[in-house]
């Protein structure tokens, strides 16, 4: 489409010259809704926006697609908008506003971490659901923080000021941190507001964003893991799904409607926008919205890059979940108890487990790194053409520094994976570890401050804490980590040993398995601490894994990543330069995001159809007595046999799940999905096995989003929950009847 590449050329100019694409465009005269084929729809879909500057090209794609809203109405600074209903969940996801009274809506996995904290073996909320009949039941919900944006501004100027080529790039670096700290400062804010500015075109733009964070959320309804959770992990990232992947909370302000900390003299939060509800369903073809804050893509990258990612630290951090989930798993089916305390944890481990397997399925599927070596010739032979010099050594230059990052980068993966992240101990004695650091480096104020840190950090550690079922894993993994890092950073006391009997040492005799022991460690001068820590087995045989991960793998990883950051931020401003007519939006970086697609099915492989909806009849047929992945109350079973929907039903069934175009990625979960006139249809919770690949090459025909129909989220609070005056809160309408 020729007003799509003259666009993007504008937006190009916007990008070198520091100015937004809305002060550059001329938007051209728009056609008809709803008039495109599915392939002419496939060149305006994917990408993720910049909510402020849809005005223009987005603004006319979104109409082409059927929308009826304009840029206006989804961001606005001085007025309400969209914008205003939606706020970063927690740490690391997306909800929405539903009501005037500050009802927030997100997913059962985003609030998982919520109600599990909350559940006993007593009131497993996990299993049997809850749902709050009255304000004051609401369970407050500490450290769970719900965060809106105010406005977001270009600030590219100001943070690249004194920039030059001549300088080395950490110098670089270092004049660009100093800038955005005192933009940061200066920025034109309420004293209750918070200012971050983040990198966007790979560092070729600069945004501000004002906020506002609220600290008193309530966990107002959750179903069952039954529902919320239905298929849990033989069916994520699955379609066809038949998940109710939604909980509900509250947000509470002071008397001005400001962001506080908790108190019971707190009163409901009035938004500035809510989201009306539409009864009206999805169909193939609606225009669909998706408004959150997608957490990080790469698409960019160059073939070299990918190649490494699919073949080297995938598989790796692939085969080292994969041991931990085995055993994890097996202690969780065996003890209820275990099961609450590690359910979130499980669930976070196998979420990107079963994710990295699609991702590189899916690389391999879409033929990406060839495609992407082809598009590179292009880009080889137009700068050559052009005698473009300062773009000649790029892709030479990314092959240099991915053969050199290549072995530090999966020494990097597996300390991550099995120090960091999988084998509890090893992480707990990391935090003792970065204390003894602290002392070393500032004294004995540095100490205490870094010690009330980490023992806050221990109290909700050991809370969901089993050495019982840690043992085990901190075996295989270490031994798994001895047999597969590259030899350069195996620390030496962990070569030609006997893995076995070292673990049993280590559990017999350390004090980092409990809260108390740890606690006990903690007591003293910090001569005496370090002292301490230093004859405990755990902390002797844990501090040589970290310090040779600060010291060796850390350091030189740092140094050349810093390279191919540069390397990469001067590949995105040439690949604008060099391809003017392709379509180019900032890879996601967890800032505010639109993305706009329609209600689709595909087709996966040959021979086999993914059509747009699923209804409570495939939940039935998944039905699994006592399983805990496919169980189905009787209740839920009882609504089916007599089709009691209310008023949620279409033609005599329950719709449950549909499908999009929308590109979205982690950090997503829990957005709105919104329809033409801007009224809540859907709520996204994940994406397609297929098109997992998505974080690193987009391929319309099989990048597929899976949302909860909104009529599923309201049956179960009013017909299966009885919970009907959360109900009354909201606002149903009937977009497709007026």
């Amino acid at each position: 489409m020729k007003y799509l590449k003259l666009y993007l050329l504008f937006a190009f100019l916007s990008i070198v010259s520091c100015k937004t694409v809305q002060e550059t465009t001329t938007a051209p005269e728009v056609k008809q809704s709803n008039v495109l084929s599915a392939e002419e729809a496939k060149e305006i879909q994917g990408g993720m926006w910049i909510p402020s500057l849809l005005e223009g090209i987005n603004e006319d794609e979104m109409q082409l697609l059927g929308s009826k809203l304009s840029a206006k109405d989804i961001y606005d600074v001085n007025n309400s908008s969209l914008k205003d209903a939606i706020a970063i969940f927690g740490r690391g996801c997306t909800s929405e506003m539903i009501s005037p009274n500050g009802l927030l809506l997100t997913n059962h996995h985003c609030g998982y971490g919520s109600i599990q904290s909350h559940s006993t073996v007593e009131h497993d909320y996990l299993k049997d659901g809850f749902w709050a009949k009255s304000y004051d039941q609401e369970i407050p919900s500490p450290n769970l923080t719900a965060t809106f944006i105010i406005r977001i501004d270009d600030v590219t100027s100001l943070v690249l000021a004194g920039i030059s080529d001549e300088m080395d790039e950490a110098a670089k670096q270092k004049l660009i941190d100093q800038n955005i700290n005192k933009v940061t400062k200066s920025a034109q804010k309420e004293e209750w507001q918070k200012a971050n500015i983040k990198a966007f075109f790979k560092g070729n733009q600069y945004f501000l964003t004002i906020t506002e964070v609220y600290k008193d959320v309530r966990m107002v309804g959750a179903p069952p893991t039954s529902i919320g959770k239905f298929g849990s992990d033989t069916d994520n990232w699955m379609w066809p799904r038949h998940t109710g992947d939604f909980s509900m909370f509250r947000i509470y302000a002071d008397a001005n409607n400001r962001p506080t900390e908790y108190s019971k003299d707190n009163i409901p939060y009035k938004p500035k926008r809510y989201l009306p509800i539409s009864l009206d369903g999805v169909a193939e073809g609606d225009f669909t919205l998706v408004f959150g804050f997608p957490g990080s893509t790469n698409e960019y990258l160059p073939a070299v890059g990918v190649k490494q990612i699919v073949n080297v630290s995938n598989p790796a951090k692939i085969e080292i979940r994969e041991n931990a989930l085995e055993i994890v798993d097996k202690y969780m089916r065996a003890d209820a108890a275990i099961k609450i305390q590690y359910a979130s944890k499980y669930a976070g481990i196998a979420n990107y487990w079963k994710k990295w397997i699609g991702e590189n399925q899916g690389i391999h599927q879409t033929n990406a790194i060839e495609k992407k070596r082809i598009k590179e010739k292009e880009f080889s032979k137009i700068v050559a053409e052009k005698d473009l010099i300062e773009y000649q050594s790029i892709l030479s230059d990314f092959e240099k520094l991915y053969k050199e990052i290549e072995e530090v980068a999966l020494a990097r993966d597996y300390w991550v994976e099995v120090a960091y992240r999988n084998v509890e101990l090893l992480n707990i004695t990391f935090s003792a570890y970065q204390l003894e650091q602290a002392y070393k480096k500032g004294g004995d104020e540095a100490f205490e401050k870094s010690k009330q840190r980490i023992l806050s950090g221990y109290e909700r550690k050991f809370k969901n804490y089993s050495a019982k079922v840690d043992q085990p894993v901190f075996e295989k993994l270490t031994s798994l980590y001895a047999e597969k890092i590259p030899k350069e950073y195996l620390p030496d006391n962990m070569k030609g040993v006997d893995f076995s009997a070292i673990t049993k040492d280590i559990y017999a005799n350390t004090k980092f398995t409990s809260l108390k022991g740890v606690k006990e460690l903690l007591i003293g001068t910090p001569e005496e601490v370090i002292k301490k820590l230093n004859a405990d087995p755990a902390y002797v045989f844990a501090k040589e894994i970290h310090s040779t991960f600060y010291n060796k793998i850390e350091p030189k990883y740092q140094q050349l990543n810093l390279q191919i950051t540069a390397t990469q931020k001067e590949y995105m401003k040439a690949l604008m330069e060099v391809f003017p007519g392709d379509r180019f939006s900032p890879d996601a970086n967890f800032t505010l995001r639109a993305n706009y697609g329609r209600v689709q099915g595909f087709e996966p492989k040959d021979g086999i159809v993914y059509t747009t909806n699923t209804y409570l009849k495939g939940v039935m047929e998944k039905y699994k007595p006592g399983d805990y992945e496919f169980d189905v109350s009787q209740k839920l079973r009882d609504l089916y046999n007599t089709k009691d929907y209310g008023q949620y039903g279409e033609n005599g069934k329950m719709p449950v799940n549909f499908l999009s175009t929308n590109h979205t990625t982690g950090g997503n979960s829990g957005s709105p999905v919104v329809d033409a006139h801007g009224n809540l249809t859907g709520l996204l919770f994940d994406g397609t096995w297929e098109g997992l690949m998505s974080d690193l090459y987009y391929d319309a025909d099989i990048v597929r989003s899976i949302s909860v129909d909104i009529r599923y989220v309201l049956f179960v609070i009013d017909k299966y929950a009885g919970a009907t005056h959360l109900i009354e809160e909201m606002e149903l309408v009937h977009p497709k009847k007026k």
